[in-house]
This record gives C-alpha cells, structure tokens and sequence, in this order.
C-alpha cells in the first residue's frame, strides 16, 4: 500500500462532498426545485463563455459545484467518494487539492473554448482528473507501464459521454489528472515499491 497523505486526519473527499451537496441545496432553496436546478440558477453561477470572456471569472470555479439535477449531483458524488478516497492514501493534502482544482479548471478551460455555446455545470472534470491522477501514481509507484491507466481511462470517458454530457471537460479533466499524477509519481520516490521476482523448481 503507497501511504503519502493522511486521510485520518484530512478526509478532505468527505468535504468536498459537503460543499457540493451544501451547494446544491442552495441553488433548489433558491431556485424553488430540488429535483432539478432552475434555470435562473444555472445561469447565475454556470460556466457561460461570454459572460465569462466579460470579466466574470468566478464562474470558472462556481459552475464546479453547481450540478444540473440531484441525479447528477448524486452519481459524481459515488464517483468523487471512490477516487477521493484512494486519492488520500496517495497524495497530500495540497497535493490533492491541486489535482481537484486544478483538473477541474482544466476541464472547464477545454469546454470555455470546445463547447462555447453552452451552459456547463458539475465536478466531472474534477472527478476525472482525480481518477486520472490516481491511475497514473498507482501503475508508476510499482514500476509497471501507464498504458494501462491511459486505456482504463480513455475507456471510462467513452462510456460516459451521451447527450448532454460535457464531454471536453471531462476531457480536459482526465488529461490534467494523468499529468499531473505522473509528474507527482516522477518526482518523488513513493514509500513503498514493490518488485516480483519469479521461480520454479523441477521434480525429476
């Protein structure tokens, strides 16, 4: 097991969750819907391209916890719970942060300037780029080959994308996760690495 952070003491994913859920019950009081955020709501702190080409910068950050719905709300939480968790085992507390935040600007980013045309909200790209990180550590710290954490990943962003789905910024998500966790992974020697060594007797 690589041990690099301190999630007893951290648990930083939990937080995230928190603010996210917390978030989403302010737009629906706000909005009147917790079923699905309003519009006026979405549009208030969403990503939109020009109004954000216009000064408003904050969106950039704001639209990472807005999600479109309490369904959407709910299944990048699952999926924020799982890489988050494992993530802290993995990396400090600023490191952890730079690979959310970071990750998540960079998914927003590919969609300010791929997508231009519509309103984006959610974590995903957050969530991927921790995916993204995570894979990447983990197949560098026990000396094996990050094809496979390229192919996993690319894998999981085919199988999400479908209508309505911003699929740039989970793009742009995962490509700064795996680079990030790469860099991460180069840099520093993990605690633990483990080698296999093979042997096998013959009986006459």
């Amino acid at each position: 097991m690589i041990q690099m952070g301190n999630s007893e003491k951290s648990k930083i994913t939990y937080i995230l969750i928190a603010l996210n859920i917390a978030f989403y019950v302010y737009t629906s009081i706000a909005g009147g819907d917790f079923v699905s955020t309003s519009d006026s709501m979405l549009l208030q702190y969403g990503q939109i391209t020009a109004l954000i080409l216009d000064g408003q910068y904050y969106r950039l950050i704001t639209s990472m916890f807005v999600h479109a719905s309490i369904a959407h709300l709910a299944g990048n939480m699952l999926f924020l719970l799982v890489f988050g968790l494992r993530a802290e085992e993995m990396f400090s507390l600023p490191e952890y942060l730079a690979v959310y935040l970071l990750g998540g600007l960079a998914g927003n980013l590919a969609s300010l300037f791929l997508l231009p045309f519509s309103v984006s909200v959610g974590a995903s790209g957050a969530i991927f780029a921790m995916f993204g990180a995570v894979a990447v550590y983990a197949r560098r710290s026990i000396n094996q080959s990050i094809i496979g954490a390229l192919i996993y990943g690319f894998f999981l962003l085919f199988i999400s994308s479908g209508e309505g789905v911003n699929v740039f910024a989970h793009l742009g998500g995962l490509v700064a996760g795996l680079i990030i966790g790469y860099a991460l992974a180069t840099r520093r020697k993990p605690e633990n690495r483990y080698s296999f060594q093979y042997s096998y007797s013959a009986f006459p």
